[in-house]
């Protein structure tokens, strides 16, 4: 029995596996990210220079959700690049991790989800689509993305609460709202200030208590599915 070549292939396999780093901040909870992938290492949003530090290891898969954006810069596309250019394998989705995707997909990065598509697809434009204000300790947000109200709004709409009119006023007055004072609230005092049914609105208060959707978050969840799958072979 040779045990010596046994400790041998688990040091080589040890070797082998890719190092999986995480860019996550409030597009999913950590407990949550966690309970779908929990082989990886999870970083705050990312920042200039954030994806060339870890890629100074060739072999590590990068899942890029979350960057900054008000707060500092976030990792351009040049620094993508580079990244992959050393050999790391690099995955975005929801946030500047699909904008990124969409930018360098052809450079060998790949996106995944519906807010990748729909950049893809020109459905959507610009970052102000996924930008929000958040605490740096807990994440929780100050604001809420663009894509994600079009979401909830969406999802109201065919629950029958709000008009499909309504519906694509209060994402007008949403748009025209600068990010960081984007919430819902907002949206809605200045609907009332616009003369939309008052009726509508409060029902749709109502309805944003225990209905509001995240996009960012569906889309950050499939990445890490994506991920667990990938990084067993399994795809």
């Amino acid at each position: 029995m040779n045990v010596g070549s046994d400790d041998g292939k688990d040091k080589d396999k040890d070797k082998d596996k890719s190092k999986i780093v995480i860019f996550l901040g409030p597009s999913l909870s950590r407990d949550k990210a966690r309970s779908i992938l929990v082989d990886a290492e999870y970083k705050p949003p990312a920042r200039k220079g954030d994806l060339l530090k870890v890629a100074s290891n060739a072999n590590v898969i990068i899942g890029l959700i979350d960057g900054v954006f008000l707060q500092d810069y976030p990792p351009t596309p040049i620094e993508v690049y580079t990244a992959i250019a050393r050999g790391a394998k690099v995955f975005g989705a929801a946030s500047i991790g699909a904008l990124r995707a969409v930018e360098l997909e052809r450079l060998g990065m790949k996106g995944i989800g519906t807010i990748f598509r729909l950049y893809k697809q020109g459905k959507i434009e610009g970052d102000d689509e996924v930008a929000v204000t958040f605490d740096s300790n807990d994440y929780s947000l100050h604001s809420e993305a663009l894509i994600d109200i079009r979401y909830t709004l969406y999802h109201a709409y065919k629950a029958g609460v709000i008009s499909n009119d309504t519906r694509r006023r209060l994402v007008s007055i949403a748009k025209g709202i600068y990010f960081p004072y984007r919430t819902y609230d907002a949206v809605i005092s200045k609907a009332r200030e616009k003369g939309i049914s008052n009726g509508e609105l409060s029902a749709l208060e109502s309805y944003i208590i225990s209905n509001k959707r995240s996009l960012k978050e569906e889309d950050s969840i499939k990445l890490l599915r994506f991920l667990t799958k990938y990084t067993n072979n399994k795809i």
